[in-house]
């Protein structure tokens, strides 16, 4: 039995979006059903190196396909001094009837691929049907796939791009500016888009509810860790919310810091996006105006997402195939 080994590249040649997006939607499906198991992501705090490690395990069975694995992801701030991404993630993922690594992969290339996707599922949702104008704010590497995948799901031709740093923003209008409309402009501008995406790690919120479009659908993407917070009070409390996970959001999401001094309660949470995939709620409706995805991102991405690649890395013979356990 062979293990496949897939590095970066790997994953992003076979993490097809159109196969993507509706295994993450099926991954939230099965969590709400009950269909997966996900224990809590665990910390290893390591302050002397400025960092630390979380692991992140699941299993999920979709009804056509299970699958099992687990991420081992890193934060360390000061990788960029040593030119190293700050943060790198390993995905083993196994065969769930025997437990046979089937493929050990980039989980840095597989996490941004699934985050992409999992914005792109909330906003089919939640987003109005014709939107066109996107936003991002943050134009760091999250930023490429929130556009590539919600592109997949809205008719979007429009793209204001706002980032601190005038080089990374150059660097993401020269790549997508044969594709798109794409500019440069100000958090308020990338705000007043049918939707938005924030994928930065600020603790201070830097989207205000004077500068969001009354019918705007905003993915929260940033906030990971407890204290960060990129969006304003006041543009919670307005929108329809929708999180991904309860436990995860209230510690670590966008909506940790409000949830913890009382200014947001469960009674301003709408439903888990799980919720809104099988029926149970309602998306949006015609009656509604602001909508707000608080992610967190789960472990059930992950292998999903796995998933995907394996399958298809597979079917066309990429990767490098060694014999991990020593039984060939």
């Amino acid at each position: 039995m062979q293990t496949l080994l897939l590095n970066s590249d790997d994953v992003a040649e076979n993490a097809r979006l159109s196969e993507l997006i509706p295994a993450i939607e099926d991954a939230f499906a099965a969590y709400e059903r009950g269909d997966a198991q996900m224990p809590p992501k665990s910390y290893i705090d390591l302050p002397q190196y400025n960092g630390d490690f979380r692991s992140m395990p699941a299993y999920l069975d979709a009804g056509d396909w299970d699958a099992a694995g687990i991420k081992w992801v890193n934060v360390h701030p000061d990788n960029p001094k040593k030119d190293l991404p700050t943060v790198l993630g390993t995905m083993v993922y196994s065969d769930p009837e025997t437990a046979v690594p089937l493929a050990i992969m980039d989980g840095t290339e597989l996490t941004m691929q699934r985050t992409g996707a999992a914005a792109a599922v909330a906003t089919d949702h939640l987003a109005v049907e014709d939107a066109s104008s996107m936003g991002i704010v943050g134009a760091g590497v999250q930023a490429y796939t929130q556009l590539e995948a919600i592109a997949e799901i809205r008719p979007i031709r429009e793209v204001v791009i706002s980032d601190l740093d005038d080089e990374r923003v150059e660097r993401f209008v020269s790549q997508f500016e044969d594709r798109f409309d794409v500019s440069a402009g100000s958090i308020e501008e990338a705000a007043s888009c049918d939707v938005l995406s924030t994928v930065t790690p600020v603790e201070d919120p830097i989207v205000s509810r004077e500068a969001v479009g009354e019918h705007t659908h905003i993915n929260a993407m940033g906030a990971d860790a407890e204290g960060k917070h990129e969006i304003a009070d006041e543009v919670l409390l307005d929108s329809k919310l929708v999180i991904d996970d309860h436990a995860q959001t209230t510690h670590s999401g966008e909506i940790n810091v409000p949830y913890n001094e009382g200014t947001l309660t469960d009674d301003d949470i709408h439903a888990a996006i799980g919720e809104i995939v099988v029926g149970e709620r309602e998306g949006r409706t015609p009656e509604d105006g602001l909508t707000v995805f608080d992610s967190t991102g789960l472990a059930i991405q992950d292998v999903a997402a796995a998933h995907v690649v394996y399958e298809h890395a597979d079917e066309n013979d990429n990767g490098y195939p060694f014999d991990l356990l020593g039984l060939n």
